[in-house]
């Protein structure tokens, strides 16, 4: 059996947490930032988690079983 590709897109975006977790950045704060408050830029600095929802689909992106 060959050894399964990670998606490339993928593991550029997603990073793990110490506890499994699945940490990604914000949309919205590449361009058109002259609309866009202080606070909610500040805001979208930060990293967050991804949704439950979705963490199923992702592992098997990044190859994580």
């Amino acid at each position: 059996m060959p050894k399964t590709k990670t998606n490339s897109g993928a593991k550029k975006r997603f990073a793990l947490t110490g506890s499994g977790k699945i940490k990604r950045k914000h949309a919205f704060k590449s361009h058109i930032l002259t609309k866009k408050t202080k606070k909610q830029k500040r805001n979208l600095t930060h990293f967050t988690t991804v949704a439950k929802a979705d963490e199923k689909n992702i592992k098997k992106l990044l190859c994580i079983s």
